[in-house]
């Protein structure tokens, strides 16, 4: 049967443009191809001059095709091959005698004599790739196969950059998912974040934080677990002026560290096995904008060098990356270990602690704000009753806030939130209960009433727990204060202060129960 160029085109074409899937467009025109041209194998490959390597994007034999992804680097002399610009098509009778052809027998792809007929694939005048097709035996391809298959230069040239295109926008399209779920849960603008204390307990910390706020200088929080290092580094973020930037929170010691390098730097496709596409780390993501890095002690030597280098130069290099990347942020660092200890010890570098070092914030545990305590249970009653859409909030028994600040709370606010949701999903109702917590408190000798708003501890009487009058309870608990000030009862950290009542009022009371005033008396 006299063979018809344009039939052939035409049907070929069809079959070629018919998809958008590089191994169905490759086995269906391939299985027409056969008709004409005796292969076995079609190989098609993407010439990737950045990279310097060529990949064999897709295979495709008489039963099926299939996408592959296999990344033959090219050393000069075959990049150069590839580049020149003959555009012919040739029969190649044994795979051995091509110059290409050495990286494919290492694979495995061809044999020593397989024969060849090699589809240079051009657009615009560039090599985009190529298209191979191939026999076992040698000398299976004549000048007319070729003829035939450099039909198909065009159609083919254009599937493969159409494809290469799309194939990109998915990529694009993916990252840009991946990035907006990231930002969704790992970006949160500390104006979202109430900082309960901040006039109390907390005035010191909030004071240093409104003075570092608006300055590029790094930041390290220190503090126990569970005081709310991140609210305040939250705090600094929304005082600065990158407000508006990413807020990117990084818990160093959560990584695994095989991970951490491509967490915290990110990766180019093809730096290691199932790294399929570019992917942003944790610095490029706060570019513009603060990364707070909790628990920095935790991060393991490497990842140390590379954070060293962010301070110092202000750039980053992906894992498999040929060069740095520019980044512009700021870095606050939070830890509950004792950073010096570690230096001496060896397991963290003292010029990154002298980087970090620059601003200091020590943030209290909650034993030595107490004063907040009534506010921060209030606060957590209100956001853990609607969190768990409760309609009526439970009742507080009058003693349980004072009974709550005799414990020490070595979680600290963590540990108090935690325990308020504990007791609302126990309470059924009822009044809450801290049983757990007020268990650990020494209150077993001790009742209470109060002057004022401020809740007082006084002794229980006797073994038949005969109740002292009020104003012998009074008494005993001003006395008490006044030996602890050593007889101050105005000013800074005298009774009055401690006590939460204006001076005079305690002095009136003082006269009333025949207390003397002065350092010297005896109490």
């Amino acid at each position: 049967m006299e063979f018809d160029e344009k039939e052939f085109f035409r049907q070929a074409t069809l079959l070629i443009c018919g998809s958008l899937d590089v191994e169905t467009f490759l086995w269906e025109s391939f299985s027409y191809i056969r008709g004409h041209v005796p292969a076995d194998t079609v190989y098609l490959g993407h010439f990737d001059p950045e990279n310097n390597e060529h990949r064999i994007l897709a295979k495709a034999s008489a039963a099926r095709g299939e996408r592959l992804d296999i990344r033959l680097p090219l050393p000069p002399e075959i990049r150069s091959y590839i580049q020149r610009p003959d555009t012919q098509t040739r029969a190649i009778g044994r795979a051995s005698s091509h110059p290409t052809a050495r990286p494919w027998i290492a694979r495995g792809m061809l044999d020593n004599d397989s024969s060849l007929l090699v589809l240079r694939l051009i657009v615009g005048g560039l090599m985009v790739g190529g298209l191979v097709f191939t026999a076992k035996k040698s000398d299976q391809f004549t000048s007319e196969h070729a003829q035939i298959v450099h039909l198909l230069r065009e159609p083919y040239s254009i599937a493969l950059s159409n494809y290469i295109r799309h194939h990109e926008l998915l990529q694009l399209k993916e990252l840009l998912a991946e990035d907006n779920q990231f930002l969704r849960s790992e970006l949160k603008l500390a104006g979202n974040e109430e900082i309960i204390g901040a006039e109390g307990g907390l005035s010191g910390v909030m004071e240093l934080v409104r003075q570092v706020a608006p300055l590029p200088s790094p930041v390290i929080l220190m503090g126990e677990t569970g005081t709310g290092k991140e609210v305040i580094a939250g705090a600094v973020h929304n005082l600065s002026p990158r407000k508006d930037g990413p807020f990117i929170k990084v818990n160093c010691g959560a990584i695994p560290e095989n991970l951490m390098d491509s967490e915290l730097f990110g990766h180019e496709k093809g730096a290691f096995t199932g790294a399929l596409s570019q992917k942003k780390g944790r610095f490029e993501r706060a570019d513009k904008g603060t990364i707070f890095l909790d628990e920095v002690g935790e991060l393991p030597a490497d990842a140390q060098v590379r954070l060293l280098r962010v301070l110092q130069e202000k750039e980053i290099e992906r894992v498999g990356g040929n060069g740095p990347v520019k980044v512009d942020i700021r870095v606050i660092a939070a830890t509950n270990r004792d950073v010096k200890t570690m230096v001496r010890e060896g397991t963290f570098r003292e010029d990154l602690l002298f980087r970090l070092n620059v601003f200091p914030i020590k943030i209290p545990p909650l034993r030595d704000r107490l004063e907040d305590m009534t506010a921060l249970i209030i606060h957590f009653f209100s956001k853990k009753s609607a969190e768990m859409g409760l309609a009526a909030v439970p009742s507080l028994r009058p003693d349980t806030t004072h009974r709550l600040k005799q414990y020490s709370w070595p979680g600290n606010v963590r540990e108090l939130g935690n325990s308020i949701e504990h007791a609302l999903i126990l309470s059924k109702g009822d009044s809450l209960s801290f049983n757990e917590i007020l268990a650990q408190c020494n209150t077993t000798d001790t009742t209470v009433t109060a002057i004022g708003s401020q809740a007082l501890e006084v002794p229980v009487c006797g073994k038949d727990e005969t109740l002292l009058t009020l104003d012998e309870c009074v008494a005993a608990h001003i006395r008490k204060t006044l030996k602890l000030t050593g007889g101050k009862v105005g000013g800074r950290h005298g009774a009055a202060e401690l006590l939460d009542i204006n001076a005079s009022t305690i002095r009136k009371k003082m006269r009333k129960l025949g207390i003397p005033f002065g350092r010297n008396t005896n109490y």
